[in-house]
């Protein structure tokens, strides 16, 4: 079992999520995040150096069997590079390792759970 956390633009959110139902994956969780890359951009205000706010962005996080990291990584990839222009800033994906899952209401365990 393996966490996948994937950090997009806003704007691609529609696309991801189609296309991870398309490849089967239903269960995602979605949160609004914000943060900062390797991006270096920084602004001249009144003569003064400043780096701008955190730029908001999308994390999502999925809980896959070992059999569905390739598929989910690869529906992410795809719908991200179809409208992002190769833009700096498109985003991550972090795959770890899942130690144990539990569903609440009927107490199933491990890959059963996801």
């Amino acid at each position: 079992m393996k966490l996948i956390i994937a950090i997009i633009r806003e704007n691609q959110l529609d696309q991801v999520r189609e296309a991870l139902i398309d490849a089967g994956i239903t269960r995602i969780t979605v949160s609004h995040v914000s943060g900062h890359g390797r991006s270096k951009t920084e602004e001249i205000y009144r003569g003064q150096v400043v780096i701008p706010n955190l730029v908001p962005n999308i994390r999502l996080e999925i809980a896959v069997n070992n059999e569905f990291v390739d598929v989910t990584c690869n529906a992410i990839i795809s719908a991200t590079k179809a409208n992002d222009g190769g833009l700096v800033g498109s985003g991550k994906i972090f795959i770890t390792p899942l130690e144990e899952v539990i569903r609440l209401r009927t107490g199933e365990r491990g890959p059963d759970a996801i």
